[in-house]
């Protein structure tokens, strides 16, 4: 290969994955935000059929990106099928501006999504890693500062849509509040796409083999009528709440037994690597439980159940619309993330960072702890309703503690997974995610609130008795996670012997090509 002149940096080239993936976040959060009040209060859904009908499409979310890892690895690349992925999930909140309150449009729409995030979200994901691939010592930094993109795009529209929604309802009707709030969405992926334009040569270096090839269109035409049939399958789970059990359950045991497969048949020297990474996915599952309960339960909560004033010392600053609230998540995550890097590289340059499997025991701990702070707000309640700042301080914890085992879950495949399975692995870790989303929106249910219930005072004490019981399940977790750290020790210097004995593959940044015309 001709030697590129000069070589890009890996700081440009992840530059350039960091803003997209910025955009995309923007979007699928600005959606996220309204989707399950959407369906309760403009379709009629009681909360419990929104909080599953959600819990479905966020399991088919995280799970078909698996299938697009591997159609980026192995078919059209990995950059192709990022940018393939945009631009569908642009189309599907496109869908959602259309002001039409007919159920079977929103599962078209929501199908579109999912397979558009299936194309982008595990090749966003592995571009990163193949930048770093080769350089142990910045991944974490790296993945961490990639889990922040995430929530800069989010803290924006989940911001912004609830108030788009209220300020143009207010003017033109309730449903083009809802539709032109969607819209939204659709417009910032518009910009992550314009952004990428000016920006996609300094990836030029980075991706899979077919990155480097002329355009297949027999394989990119077949990718597209899969992907068409795929829409038409997830609207027809997500209508169906047996079916969508069915399937989510099934994906469960397919997922571990592809995980088992490739573990029984992986060469000696990787072995170790990947039953450490199914170890640390399993309580990656038990952590996205957790997680759901931000755009189900808690979501739900703050409509009903929290005071949206926020004061000090009598004094009032401003109010918050409910669905606002979810924005605590990403604005502490923006927050926390430089931090913890600059912890992981002060305790790095001493050789002291704490393994992956310790960061996560503290991450549980911290969501432990976040969940029953909502718990010893309601102690203090007025009329049913808590302060607004007891639910800046459980999400601050609840964040945490995402940053330390979410965050950290992509950095875990990039580390443990050989380089030859990294898109597929990506994909299937998406996968167990979205099985826990699922199994979240099942416990969120217990915390259901029947439509003729109006006083806070009667639903007060349905969401703190979840919210206590999801604390205790966090305790739980975390000394599992301490139980588990032995063999996590054992097996991740395993891992590292084996990976010292072999030859490392070199780093992604000295790959070069001609540059591009």
């Amino acid at each position: 290969m001709a030697t590129q002149n000069p070589p890009v940096s890996q700081t440009r080239s992840f530059s350039t994955v960091f803003l997209i993936e910025m955009w995309e976040r923007f979007g699928f959060y600005g959606m996220q935000v309204l989707m399950v009040t959407y369906m309760v209060k403009r379709l009629g859904f009681v909360d419990s059929k929104a909080n599953l009908v959600w819990g479905a499409a966020a399991a088919l979310i995280y799970a078909t990106p698996a299938i697009g890892g591997w159609v980026g690895d192995k078919l059209i690349g990995t950059r192709r099928t990022m940018l393939l992925g945009a631009v569908v999930l642009a189309f599907g909140y496109a869908m959602l501006w259309i002001p039409s309150s007919h159920p079977y449009l929103l599962y078209c729409s929501l199908g579109v999504i999912i397979v558009g995030n299936g194309f982008f979200k595990p090749n966003a994901g592995n571009l990163v890693r193949k930048i770093y691939e080769g350089d142990d010592t910045k991944i974490d930094s790296a993945f961490t500062i990639y889990y922040m993109a995430v929530n800069i795009g989010s803290t924006i529209s989940m911001l912004l849509t609830p108030w788009i929604r209220d300020y143009v309802g207010a003017k033109y009707g309730d449903a083009w509040g809802w539709h032109t709030a969607f819209g939204v969405c659709a417009i910032g992926l518009l910009l992550g796409l314009i952004n990428y334009s000016l920006m996609h040569r300094t990836l030029a270096h980075v991706g899979a083999p077919a990155d480097g090839e002329p355009v297949n269109f027999k394989r990119l035409g077949g990718v597209l009528a899969a992907g068409a049939v795929m829409v038409f399958i997830a609207a027809f789970i997500l209508q169906s709440e047996t079916v969508a059990r069915v399937c989510v359950y099934a994906a469960g045991v397919a997922i571990l037994g592809i995980f088992i497969h490739l573990i029984r048949s992986s060469q000696q020297h990787e072995r170790a690597g990947l039953v450490a990474a199914l170890v640390l996915t399993v309580q990656t599952i038990f952590f996205f439980i957790f997680y759901q309960q931000m755009s189900t339960s808690l979501n739900l909560f703050a409509q009903k159940n929290v005071d949206l004033s926020f004061d000090v010392f009598g004094l009032h600053l401003f109010n918050w619309i409910p669905e606002q609230f979810q924005s605590l998540n990403a604005i502490w995550i923006v927050l926390l993330s430089p931090v913890l890097v600059l912890i992981y590289n002060a305790m790095g340059k001493v050789g002291k960072n704490p393994a992956v499997a310790v960061k996560f025991a503290w991450g549980f701990a911290a969501v432990a702890a976040g969940f029953f702070m909502y718990g010893v707000g309601a102690k203090f309640a007025v009329n049913g309703q808590i302060s607004s700042w007891f639910m800046v301080g459980g999400y601050g914890l609840y964040s945490l503690g995402e940053l330390l085992v979410s965050g950290l879950g992509l950095a875990m495949i990039a580390r443990y997974v050989p380089a030859r399975m990294g898109g597929f692995m990506m994909g299937a870790y998406y996968v167990a995610s979205g099985i826990a989303q699922y199994l979240g929106s099942v416990v969120a249910n217990f915390a259901s609130i029947p439509q003729h219930v109006v006083d806070p005072m009667v639903s007060l004490p349905i969401y703190t008795k979840l919210f206590n019981q999801l604390g205790v399940a966090g305790v739980i977790c975390t000394l599992i996670a301490l139980a588990m750290l032995p063999l996590m020790k054992k097996l991740s210097a395993s891992h590292s012997e084996a990976a010292n004995n072999n030859d490392p593959l070199p780093p992604v940044h000295s790959e070069t090509i001609p540059p591009s015309p």
